[in-house]
């Protein structure tokens, strides 16, 4: 990439950061308000629908960069299966900030826009296997992807619960994955990434230290279903040589606090789907463990994640392999850490 690329890129990330800010402002002044309760970190009502702010940045890049790039044209079903699936999400979450939905129909609306991401041509297609090579996985691959959607979407979305934890964590993850598209020649995914990045750091300020508004079901799913689906397709776009892991690993700290978080509340005969403050990182808040601490930890983790992903990428065989396995360590380690102070406080049940 050239410097007056770069450049010309910068700008247009600037501005697509100060769109979301601008949007994020207004949702301040409109007051859509999430009054706090039990299962809520917050103790006094606060604006919440800034995620539109972070919508509107993306779709207003995602049309732009259709319209008036080159190499858009090359991604034209991913563009126009991205841009269906995630106006379809966006609206489906923001409708839910205002009516506050049962589980089972944001689920049912959820899986309608994965439908429709993999209706398109974003599914996987086939998997690397280390001295083995890509291996084509048929049909499989399309429920395999409409759970992986469904699943990232709601990880996010089950983690947005304190300042700036999941969107400190999807900007890094951004971040990092626009980085490695780009080395690798992704350029759908790398504009894609960036763009979902420049509405986030448009948003960050508003939220972290201080929450001034909060992302809402609008932020946090649109977010989570994105990078699901750029995780996707950075796996086989034009070729380029990444993995599927790649999201996997960037979102270790939150994918491994849901899944270990539903499977403890499915063997101790919870309902999975009922509001709770039971997750790892909530059970460390009431803990004693400070808000912006705990952010700071999973940023951490997503941070780690990237590290991870340039040795993943670089390796090869079981050097891959090994990579791979070393999100896990950290992840123990919390938990580990996490039970510990749950003993100590005499916490009991953890919701």
């Amino acid at each position: 990439m050239t410097t007056d690329a770069m450049l010309r890129h910068l700008a247009f990330g600037l501005g697509l950061t100060m769109l979301s800010a601008v949007v994020v402002r207004v949702m301040i002044a409109i007051r859509v308000m999430d009054t706090p309760e039990a299962r809520k970190a917050h103790d006094r009502p606060t604006p919440k629908g800034g995620g539109v702010g972070i919508v509107a940045a993306f779709l207003v890049g995602l049309v732009l960069l259709y319209y008036f790039s080159e190499f858009a044209r090359l991604a034209n079903e991913y563009f126009l299966g991205v841009i269906a699936a995630s106006v379809a999400i966006a609206l489906v979450a923001f409708l839910d900030d205002l009516r506050d939905w049962p589980f089972v129909v944001k689920l049912g609306i959820q899986t309608l826009a994965a439908l429709v991401a993999v209706g398109t041509g974003i599914y996987i297609h086939d998997y690397r296997i280390p001295y083995v090579g890509a291996v084509y996985v048929g049909w499989i691959g399309v429920p395999v992807t409409v759970v992986w959607l469904l699943f990232t979407t709601n990880a996010v979305n089950f983690i947005d619960g304190l300042n700036g934890l999941a969107s400190g964590v999807m900007a890094i993850a951004c971040a990092f994955l626009a980085l490695f598209s780009a080395s690798y020649g992704g350029w759908f995914c790398y504009a894609a990434s960036g763009m979902l990045l420049a509405g986030l750091v448009g948003f960050l300020p508003f939220n972290f230290p201080r929450a001034r508004i909060f992302m809402g079901d609008v932020g946090s799913q649109f977010c989570g279903f994105m990078i699901a689906v750029l995780g996707v397709v950075a796996s086989r776009f034009d070729g380029a040589s990444l993995s599927f892991m790649l999201v996997p690993m960037l979102l270790s700290g939150v994918l491994f606090d849901v899944a270990f978080t539903l499977a403890r509340r499915a063997l101790a005969g919870e309902r999975v789907t009922q509001p709770h403050r039971g997750h790892l990182y909530q059970v460390a808040h009431r803990c004693g463990v400070p808000a912006v601490t705990v952010t700071l930890i999973h940023w951490g983790f997503a941070e780690f994640g990237g590290l991870c992903c340039v040795l993943f990428l670089g390796a090869s065989g079981n050097w891959k392999l090994a990579a791979l396995a070393l999100i896990v360590p950290p992840q123990l380690a919390w938990l580990g850490f996490v039970v510990w102070l749950a003993r100590r406080k005499r916490l009991g049940r953890w919701g």
